[in-house]
């Protein structure tokens, strides 16, 4: 597979269609498998042709063969793939058990497509897979930012920021979408790559460090706590 690949395993048509549109304009190659069975039959035959799928998306609530087993069979064989699990189950009990049988991450429904896209990328990132390649997004202009996504690297007002993985994972999220408010836990889901830890002042103490390092630059404030929530891009930035 020359194209980062996803497969897309969710059996709404309307679903599937929406996520393999967003996906593909992203630049991944998506296969789509609309049952567990069909998902079965396309895993087991990327395996004959020596290949395998770079990020699996999966719904749980499946005809056929539900969501569960397809993780069970994809890491009967691969401990590698990521996968995501897409549901509209959202009790932490069912997040768990998938967890612990072998998905990397759980994305309720209804979801944000912005936010899986940066689910995918976290994953790939984390296990140091290419991504579908971006041309023309790889900076990013946000008032007196400029991110190059691909060297990594944050200029403020002119000067050089330096920022560690997790603190760039952070500025990028919320430069990429400005007007989004991040929750704590969707920041350390997406800024880490793995399950939210029950504190979340780790999120904050980060975003403090962000700040300090800014504030030279007087662009601090750029980055709005909204109380109770998370956090976002001033208003004022992004207009």
């Amino acid at each position: 597979m020359d194209q980062t690949s996803v497969l897309i395993v969710e059996d709404d048509a309307d679903i599937s269609g929406i996520v393999t549109e967003h996906l593909g304009r992203a630049g991944y190659a998506c296969t789509q498998a609309f049952s567990g069975t069909e998902a079965r039959l396309v895993l087991e035959g990327a395996v004959a042709r020596g290949e395998r799928f770079d990020v699996v998306v999966c719904d749980l609530m499946l005809p056929g063969l539900p969501g569960e087993d397809i993780v069970r069979l994809i890491r009967a064989t691969d401990a590698a793939t990521p996968i995501i699990v897409t549901s509209a189950r959202t009790a932490a009990s069912v997040k768990i058990d998938l967890l612990k049988l072998g998905a990397d991450d759980y994305l309720a429904k209804p979801f944000d497509l912005d936010e899986l896209l940066a689910r995918i990328e976290v994953q790939l990132r984390h296990r140091g897979r290419p991504l579908a390649p971006q041309p023309g997004n790889d900076v990013l202009r946000v008032g007196a930012w400029t991110l190059d996504r691909a060297a990594r690297t944050l200029v403020a007002n002119g000067a050089e920021i330096s920022l560690t993985r997790t603190e760039f994972n952070i500025v990028e999220l919320l430069a990429a979408h400005p007007r989004k408010v991040y929750t704590k836990q969707e920041l350390f889901e997406l800024a880490w790559g793995e399950p939210s830890a029950v504190d979340d002042s780790t999120v904050s103490v980060h975003v403090s460090n962000i700040r300090a390092k800014l504030k030279p630059t007087g662009t601090d404030g750029y980055i709005q706590t909204v109380w109770g929530l998370g956090f976002k891009l001033a208003a004022d930035v992004v207009q």
